[in-house]
């Protein structure tokens, strides 16, 4: 990430001590339209508000990628009319961020499996993604129809096809051939989870890859959700004493 300006809330956060990739679980969508006295699709709206300001902020750091997890595939025993909103929320911000995202020279893509999403927002999604494909700022990833579980099951019947075919020996298997596999795969882990809405759980997002990120809760519902607590979220990590397994200042 390149240095803030002193007048940068972040100025005092070390580029080296930032995280490069943020992944967040955006939660309390219809928990804060509840207690708005709104219905729940009207959280979801105001969600999409708070994906556009974490994104345009993420970009301004330097951020090298932000993951946001839009739809899990436990999110389809959700009503019909909710999940045909959240289909249409979806293509309709493809097509109106799609400008912003390319002059802010946003890579997107999407991990995830592709059954179930409807043919015309996965078109508005794909076509996002080719027109950012040469850009070189912040990676945007989406997971959408997304399960860690499923994504691991995903890449073991890949590799059980390469055994099955001989172009893999069992012996030859280490983490880097399950990790090369994943939906993820040539993207970096994540430094740092965060999740909304105060709840402790990672639900099911990103198993393989959130081995070593660190973990920052708020009480805050996504749609509250505000830059402000990115740079704490920010803040928080670059005080934290990281040692993957090691002993401290080792």
């Amino acid at each position: 990430m390149p240095p803030l300006s002193p007048a940068e809330p972040l100025a005092d956060v070390l580029p080296e001590r930032r995280p490069q990739h943020i992944a967040v679980i955006m939660d309390g969508n219809g928990r804060w339209a509840r207690r708005q006295g709104l219905p729940r699709i009207e959280g979801h709206r105001r969600g999409v508000a708070s994906v556009r300001r974490i994104v345009e902020e993420a970009t301004r750091l330097g951020l090298r990628q932000l993951t946001l997890y839009c739809l899990s595939s436990e999110n389809w025993k959700r009503p019909a009319r909710e999940l045909s909103f959240l289909m249409h929320l979806l293509e309709q911000y493809m097509i109106e961020e799609r400008q912003t995202l390319l002059r802010q020279n946003v890579c997107v893509a999407i991990i995830g499996r592709r059954d179930g999403i409807p043919a015309d927002t996965l078109r508005e999604i794909d076509k996002t993604i080719q027109l950012s494909a040469a850009n070189s700022g912040t990676r945007l990833c989406l997971a959408i129809n997304y399960g860690g579980r499923g994504e691991i099951v995903d890449a073991v019947r890949r590799i059980a096809a390469e055994v099955r075919n001989g172009t893999l020996a069992p012996e030859a298997i280490v983490e880097s051939t399950i990790a090369d596999r994943l939906y993820t795969a040539g993207m970096p882990d994540p430094d740092l989870l965060i999740r909304t809405a105060g709840e402790m759980r990672v639900s099911n997002f990103l198993l393989w890859q959130i081995s070593y990120a660190e973990l920052w809760v708020t009480n805050r519902c996504w749609p509250e959700f505000r830059e402000e607590d990115l740079h704490a979220a920010i803040r928080d990590f670059a005080g934290r004493d990281r040692r993957f397994g090691g002993l401290s200042g080792s």
